[in-house]
């Protein structure tokens, strides 16, 4: 096949992603509308909201698409969890789809930074008093879904961060290097790469070094494997010293 066949094809595929993402959007602000007046469409918004976030994050892999993913998975992230949505999450999630229509129909330069886009979103505040100040400091959890996930997570929303969960070392490392977080606190247990693999590489990475990183884990310090972790880069234990090894680790990048 021809290097211009191929060149047709890709091109045709990101045509038809780009008119799917339209319609699914479009279909979303309408269940937005639908939901502020029932509470049936009310009930049933979160799970459209995660059908339609799951089905942007397979995109694509171009600029614009990658931009589309980046935003799909905060989405995903910030509706996750939720048991049943409010007005203000109708009012956030409207803010997600307004921005993914702007990249849908290229109003968004395809090239700016995705940094500066995700800090613009709406932060994950879940059932936090109404009265904490949300900083403009990113902090991402890579680690699974659970009980001590939820309990980290608070941990960081009760002192204002912005906060994002990321399931997948693997994919981790790809939206460290596009968000830029400030911070990021890996959990030593995960599948596909550990991570411990994972902290030892941003710390070793042009692109992402100087991004700070900890490890959380339930090993006692003198543990053969936590002689692997870079020796800037703090651990956390699960256990009573959690918060005291929480605050000296975002004491020592300034973040508090």
């Amino acid at each position: 096949m021809s290097g211009n066949g191929v060149d047709d094809i890709i091109a045709g595929m990101q045509s038809d992603f780009i008119d799917e993402a339209r319609e699914l959007l479009q279909d979303l602000e309408l269940h937005i509308g639908e939901a502020r007046k029932d509470d049936a469409a009310l009930s049933s918004f979160v799970g459209e909201v995660m059908r339609a976030a799951v089905l942007l994050q397979r995109s694509i892999g171009t600029p614009r698409g990658e931009l589309i993913k980046t935003i799909a998975t905060r989405l995903r992230d910030y509706v996750e969890g939720l048991s049943a949505a409010t007005a203000r999450n109708l009012d956030d999630s409207q803010k997600f789809i307004d921005l993914l229509l702007d990249v849908v129909e290229g109003r968004v330069d395809e090239e700016v930074d995705a940094s500066s886009i995700v800090r613009k979103l709406p932060a994950k505040t879940g059932f936090l008093p109404e009265d904490i100040v949300v900083r403009d400091v990113e902090v991402m959890l890579v680690m699974p879904h659970g009980a001590a996930t939820r309990y980290v997570e608070r941990e960081m929303q009760q002192c204002g961060y912005r906060t994002s969960v990321v399931e997948s070392t693997l994919e981790a490392l790809h939206m460290v290097v596009r968000v830029k977080p400030d911070f990021v606190i890996v959990s030593a247990v995960m599948p596909e790469l550990d991570g411990i693999d994972l902290v030892i590489g941003l710390s070793s990475m042009p692109a992402t070094r100087n991004i700070p990183s900890a490890l959380l884990t339930s090993l006692d310090d003198d543990d053969d494997v936590l002689k692997l972790v870079p020796k800037h880069v703090p651990v956390i234990h699960k256990s009573g010293a959690f918060g005291d090894d929480l605050a000296e680790a975002l004491s020592n990048v300034f973040l508090i």
